[in-house]
């Protein structure tokens, strides 16, 4: 086993995902390669001081060019606001050094292309977890075996309702287009739709503000978007994101329809996949419901009991375990920063398509 330094930028939310994800990974699927928590970077001196002694890193700091420069950290995870995510890649890239950057991968299409230049030769990875349930990769799975058939069609959404109450004061993610909901819950579905169904071709979307004022000041970002898009395999399909849809926690779903069966997935019940076989009589069809569990995929690292469930940390463990796979192997695994960017490209189509009232071509972003 062989140490790797670790260094994260942005100590709240995801910052300490991370941090526990690399402190978990090695015992959970026994990496050769094995994360030691060498430093963190926070917008204060006591911020980076507290999340060093919360999470177990040796030092910390509040100037993020001291961690990308430090020799000892040899791996970055960048988990702060979009808005430093091109700048600290760059630096970490000329320093080759591998980089993991949250989501949505840079502020607009020419942030995530510069950083996708900058990648090249260097192994990047670009944070999207949900994807990583065992359920969803073995969604996956059937589809490109061929077990639902020939795809048809495709329903996908993440809707949540945090924002739901019109009185909910305004706060941060109400102002700046980067903290709308197609900065925010939008890169997830669609890159779930690119992951299951390939590149999208065209798409017409609608973006709109809900509540354009609430206590406290004027909301300047978007609440949802209906976005209808065609695949480049032909296929049709749409995709939903919401904040204020009201009664959803975490509804990140989708449903797949091919000639032979079909697939519904649930994040509220993140551990089931619900599968139709178009076979036997009529009478006896219908969805079946199946529970993860060691046949699937990642699940048996973390429990040997079927139905007993992963969580939402256990995303960003798998996601670690990745990272931490390309670095050993020294090649690139999915998703990368042109994954990352391909899904902002998508975003800026939907805004287009939005202002002008009409289909928008990917390939144009």
């Amino acid at each position: 086993m062989t140490q790797i330094g670790i260094g994260i930028l942005g100590g709240g939310y995801m910052g300490k995902a991370h941090a526990v994800a690399m402190s978990a990974v090695g015992a959970v699927f026994n990496t050769a390669l094995r994360p030691r928590l060498e430093m963190v970077c926070a917008s204060t001196a006591a911020s980076a001081e507290k999340y060093r002694t919360a999470y177990g890193f040796a030092r910390g700091t509040d100037d993020w060019q001291a961690l990308v420069n430090d020799p000892k950290v040899e791996a970055i995870i960048i988990a702060t606001p979009q808005n430093m995510h091109r700048p600290i890649a760059e630096a970490a890239f000329a320093l080759n050094k591998s980089v993991f950057c949250e989501k949505p991968l840079g502020q607009d299409v020419a942030d995530s292309r510069a950083m996708v230049a900058a990648a090249a030769g260097h192994i990047n990875m670009t944070g999207f977890n949900y994807i990583r349930t065992p359920a969803s990769q073995y969604a996956y799975d059937l589809i490109q075996s061929g077990e639902i058939g020939e795809i048809t069609g495709f329903r996908g959404e993440h809707t949540e309702d945090f924002l739901a109450d019109p009185n909910a004061p305004a706060t941060w993610r109400t102002t700046g287009k980067a903290n709308g909901m197609m900065g925010d819950l939008s890169p997830h579905p669609i890159n779930c739709a690119l992951r299951l169904m390939g590149p999208i071709k065209s798409l017409l979307a609608e973006i709109e503000t809900v509540y354009p004022e609430r206590p406290g000041g004027k909301v300047t970002n978007d609440d949802h978007a209906h976005i209808l898009c065609r695949f480049e395999s032909g296929v049709l399909g749409s995709i939903y994101a919401s904040r204020v849809a009201t009664g959803r926690k975490m509804g990140y779903a989708y449903e797949i329809t091919g000639t032979k069966g079909a697939i519904r997935f649930d994040q509220e019940d993140q551990n089931a996949l619900h599968l139709y076989k178009m076979s036997g009589p009529e009478a006896q069809r219908g969805f079946t419901k199946i529970l993860t569990g060691p046949a699937h995929p990642n699940y048996e690292p973390f429990c040997q009991g079927p139905g007993h469930g992963t969580g939402y940390q256990d995303q960003i463990i798998i996601e670690a375990r990745d990272f931490l796979h390309a670095i050993e192997a020294g090649k690139n695994i999915w998703p990368t920063f042109r994954d990352g960017m391909e899904v902002n490209q998508i975003i800026a189509a939907a805004h287009a398509s939005n202002d002008a009232k009409a289909w928008q071509i990917i390939n144009d972003f």
